[in-house]
């Protein structure tokens, strides 16, 4: 059994992970400084053995010197800066990276990765692949800067492989959701949706509502992401980790299906915002994942339909009064 350090262990995905890996009989060091993760949701491992939690900002280097690993699993992140700033996220998301890589080098870790799909930008190519161009859009839209920090962590990793020999994969997540996502626009629109749907409130749609997303059920990304950890063919690749291509849905009719699950035969309020209020702000039409190359190399095949998956967020949701 494995040794694995989990950044952001106190987040959606590295919770949700650490437990995976803990049922799998691992040893979980999970590092988080609670900025945007939260310490319910690592309440269960806590109690486990096998699990050990550090409070600490990755800026510092030393947060990392006490533990050696077989892999780091590095999800921590700022995200884009319709959420924080633009500065923030790429001073920290390089940052942070080149600490986790130099403590690779020093101990002969593999890196996991957490990118995103962002980074395939404003490609028109559908379906994208791992391959597929990375069309970013002009730089005096800050809006960019995530998916630029994450293409450059990508690019930085690769350098650091070739120079110093460590091992990595990339793993490129579309829409994830589902129990202990984060409850604001942090965690994705469909956490406010459930919330605004249980509380009976508008639905804030950014935009006209028509961009589509395919989302990934947690337990999906979980598999995916254990794959991408443990199995000796996903070194040094690059891999999609996404749900189902089925689960693509615009962002109006996934408000107009959260709200009918959740109140049915009622209207769905709907408020839509521009996006002239966040600035001068792109958005991508369409995100539709081939999930040909993890399937074929490392066995994995997402199962969860939305629909199933948005019925176990919404409970749990739900459970917590949200």
């Amino acid at each position: 059994m494995a040794k694995i350090i989990v950044t952001g262990v106190a987040g959606f995905i590295g919770s949700n992970l650490a437990a995976r890996l803990i049922k799998d009989q691992h040893q979980v060091v999970g590092i988080d400084n609670l900025s945007y993760g939260l310490s319910r949701n690592i309440q269960t491992l806590s109690q486990s053995k096998d699990f050990t939690f550090i409070h600490g900002d990755l800026n510092n280097p030393f947060i990392l010197t006490e533990h050696r690993a077989d892999v780091i699993v590095h999800l921590a992140s700022q995200k884009i800066p319709r959420y924080t700033n633009a500065l923030r996220t790429l001073e920290e998301n390089h940052s942070i990276l080149k600490n986790v890589l130099d403590k690779c080098v020093i101990d002969g870790s593999k890196l996991v990765y957490a990118s995103t799909s962002d980074v395939y930008g404003k490609n028109p190519n559908l379906p994208f692949h791992e391959d597929s161009d990375l069309c970013i859009g002009p730089t005096t839209v800050k809006r960019w800067a995530y998916a630029v920090s994450k293409i450059h962590g990508e690019q930085l990793i690769q350098a650091f492989s070739d120079q110093y020999k460590i091992d990595y994969t990339i793993c490129r997540f579309f829409g994830s959701f589902g129990p202990h996502q984060n409850l604001t626009w942090w965690g994705g629109p469909q956490s406010l949706f459930i919330s605004n749907s249980l509380n009976k409130t508008p639905i804030e749609i950014h935009g006209d509502g028509t961009q589509r997303r395919t989302f990934t059920f947690i337990e999906d990304t979980v598999e995916g992401l254990q794959h991408c950890t443990l199995h000796k063919n996903a070194s040094r690749e690059i891999f999609n980790v996404a749900g189902p291509v089925e689960n693509e849905i615009t962002i109006k009719d996934l408000a107009t299906t959260i709200w009918l699950m959740i109140n049915p035969n009622t209207e769905p309020l709907l408020e839509f915002k521009p996006y002239a209020a966040f600035g001068k702000y792109e958005d991508v039409l369409r995100r539709v994942p081939d999930n040909a190359k993890i399937s074929k190399m490392l066995g994995f095949i997402p199962k969860v339909s939305l629909k199933e998956g948005l019925l176990r967020t919404i409970e749990w949701q739900r459970n917590l009064g949200q």
